[in-house]
């Protein structure tokens, strides 16, 4: 039996939930596939699935399987990496995803560049306000901001954002900024209404406080609703990079930054049962390192 072969069978098994997908994935037969997995089955003397006729799921034994092969494939891949990596260049097709607006800023930039330094690699974006599913997706890496509820991915730090309310310095000047979130229940808020109908947490002397605002213009939009405070017209509640380039300028200005709620982290995401790929290892340290101003 080759051992290798066969871990790579159950991982796939594990993966696509099924031995017919998983013979289609390794360009095999279903009878190899079954006969691969009874064998290594045998050799470990461990059943790895409760198999039915509709289903088959890992066993405890299974479960705990899984995570030793995939580290041991990971590893074997990594060593194989290391002896030409100096000398191999980055070649391939790679799928990327990131949220719409800070995809459109930051993201979508940064990939641009990585195809123009490497030549041989070919990159397709895909941007939406939605949690898209990697694996079922066909996506290599995504951009994650908030936090991660899916464990069957790998997570690399890359920073954080805040959630900052915003207005433009003459909005102010009229009508003076607000010294506690409450204050804006009186205020002009232009909102986006495809977010929740309240603003907030916000942070209240340690006490989480969200607040129904209420305003005369909203958008689905996080963009034109920051031209609108830019504009004059209200107040708005907005992630620190989607007002940065206006803060910069001086054309918005923070308020109730005492009360601001907690940072959220901005993570590289990608599949934890795949072997990562040069191409993909050599994207993650790239955007990792495009996106190096989110950690201050």
């Amino acid at each position: 039996m080759d051992k290798l072969r066969a871990m790579q069978a159950f991982i796939h098994i594990a993966e696509e939930g099924s031995l017919t997908a998983a013979a289609r994935v390794m360009a095999s037969s279903l009878p190899a596939m079954v006969r691969t997995l009874a064998a290594f089955e045998a050799q470990l003397g461990v059943r790895l699935f409760n198999r039915t006729t509709r289903r088959i799921s890992l066993t405890d034994e299974g479960r705990r399987h899984l995570d030793s092969c995939r580290q041991i494939l990971a590893a074997l891949g990594d060593a194989e990496a290391a002896l030409s990596a100096d000398a191999a260049e980055p070649a391939g097709h790679l799928t990327i995803t990131a949220p719409m607006l800070f995809g459109q800023m930051h993201v979508a930039p940064a990939v641009t560049r990585f195809v123009q330094k490497h030549e041989k690699m070919r990159c397709s974006v895909v941007l939406a306000d939605r949690v898209v599913n990697l694996l079922e997706e066909g996506m290599d890496v995504g951009i994650r901001i908030g936090a991660l509820d899916d464990s069957s991915l790998v997570a690399q730090p890359v920073g954080h954002i805040r959630r900052v309310v915003v207005a433009s310095p003459a909005w102010l000047r009229r009508h003076g900024a607000p010294a506690h979130p409450r204050d804006l229940l009186k205020a002009n808020c232009v909102r986006v209404t495809d977010h929740a109908p309240t603003w907030g947490p916000f942070n209240d002397h340690g006490r989480p406080l969200r607040l129904a605002v209420s305003g005369n213009l909203e958008f689905n939009q996080n963009a034109p609703a920051v031209q609108a405070c830019v504009a004059g017209v209200g107040l708005g509640s907005f992630f620190s990079y989607q007002v940065a380039p206006f803060l910069k300028t001086k054309q918005l200005r923070t308020v109730l930054e005492a009360f601001e709620p907690a940072v959220r982290p901005i993570n590289v995401v990608y599949p934890h049962a795949r072997l990562l790929p040069m191409r993909t290892r050599v994207f993650i340290e790239w955007i990792r390192h495009e996106l190096r101003e989110f950690q201050t």
